[in-house]
């Protein structure tokens, strides 16, 4: 491997590893917090318990949440000849591409998606089928609209109920694909953090999957702050690199959501902020360089693009000063919460500017996740998994989690 690579040279075969099928993690623990625990920090690994958690985190930090959560996003419809349509949520387009206001939407949305059986599903033909809700039976319909860009309009007969309940009702958890198999009704509970909140994600926040209502009262129990974020995880997350200069990656866009006590504190919190899973992070960092658009009136647009961080800045702010131009333009305009977009890639070679902690569980090879545990570890990734691989670790998803500290810290 080579050393000390820029993010401009970054080889995808660098970030490869081979993990073995009974490592991955098919079905998640009974206990939560009973997964094992990697604790990395000044390049020094010990194994624990997740349970052991909240005694690793020094007093008077701050932990990010991601309270995004996941939508029953895989829907099956069946054609009058009996060919089965199914339909995966991807991003709402119509009456609104903002998650949490399309969930709310009664009578009709439309979302691009990814169609199972394209083939057999003609444009403009309208599927449809029955759904339960509170012992009342609707009509759930769906049209083909636009084949090229698959854009399906969902449409349902009782005006009054939202979104968010016919996809509860009429939908399927959305498993990863590296777990190949069908979901179960225990999926439902388990594919989801217990402070799950904001409806709209395809995929879950994993490294929050561990986390108990023991644990954070322990945490809050030894000051350390607990505030929350919204960052709506889409498929894109289990997009595969396939581009041997990583840079040239095409990064998803994922949507986030912040309100602005949130937004206050982490202006004034001056300690150390540890964020819960890659999702978290991301949203944090991309929330910095917003900060840095408005101080260089480079736009009010709160889109991360993916290789913004990576311009020559001549100077740049402090967290706190990033986050006090966020919080006095959100003021001054009457904002209470802000939405953006991210495609931010995070590798190696990217400097870090908000967090000093990372909650994490372990990941694919090759993948966009690998590459920013290599970059906030300072190029250790590779010890830190080979130590997880020889002592059992159990992968993905539903496997063990770690808490990594940045060199720096």
């Amino acid at each position: 491997m080579r050393t000390n690579p820029t993010w401009e040279d970054l080889k995808l075969s660098d970030y490869e590893y081979t993990l073995p099928e009974d490592r991955i993690a098919k079905f998640p623990l009974e206990k939560r917090d009973e997964s094992k625990l990697l604790h990395y920090k000044n390049s020094k690994i010990e194994h624990l318990h997740f349970s052991e958690l909240p005694k690793l985190i020094p007093s008077g930090s701050l932990m990010v949440f991601n309270n995004t959560k996941v939508i029953p996003a895989r829907l099956i419809f069946q054609r009058p000849t009996g060919a089965k349509i199914e339909i995966f949520l991807l991003k709402p387009v119509l009456p609104t591409t903002v998650i949490n206001e399309v969930m709310l939407e009664t009578g009709s949305v439309s979302w691009e998606t990814m169609i199972g059986n394209l083939k057999k599903w003609k444009e403009g033909e309208v599927l449809e089928g029955v759904i339960t809700i509170k012992e009342e039976k609707l009509v759930l319909s769906a049209e083909l609209v636009d084949r090229e860009n698959r854009m399906v309009r969902l449409s349902w007969t009782d005006s009054d109920i939202p979104f968010v309940s016919i996809v509860e009702a009429a939908g399927e958890v959305p498993l990863p694909p590296y777990l190949n198999r069908k979901a179960t009704e225990e999926d439902k509970p388990r594919y989801q953090t217990i402070y799950s909140k904001k409806e709209g994600a395809v995929a879950a926040p994993t490294a929050g999957l561990h986390f108990t209502e023991k644990i954070l009262n322990q945490i809050e129990e030894r000051n350390i702050g607990i505030d929350y974020l919204t960052l709506h995880v889409g498929a894109g997350t289990f997009q595969p690199i396939k581009e041997e200069e990583v840079s040239k990656h095409g990064m998803h866009s994922e949507q986030i959501v912040v309100d602005i006590s949130t937004v206050t504190r982490l202006s004034e919190h001056e300690h150390a902020l540890i964020a819960v899973g890659t999702t978290s992070m991301r949203s944090l960092e991309s929330l910095y360089w917003f900060g840095v658009k408005l101080q260089q009136n480079a736009g009010e647009e709160f889109l991360i693009p993916k290789l913004y961080p990576y311009q020559p800045f001549t100077s740049l702010p402090s967290r706190k000063e990033s986050f006090e131009t966020i919080l006095k333009w959100m003021e001054a305009k009457g904002i209470g919460e802000i939405t953006g977009s991210t495609e931010i890639l995070i590798m190696p070679g990217y400097n870090f500017r908000v967090c000093q902690g990372l909650v994490t569980n372990f990941h694919q090879p090759s993948s966009t996740l690998i590459l920013l545990v290599a970059a906030f570890t300072g190029g250790n990734w590779r010890k830190i998994y080979d130590s997880a691989l020889k002592n059992e670790y159990r992968f993905l998803s539903f496997g063990d989690s770690s808490l990594l500290w940045h060199e720096e810290f």
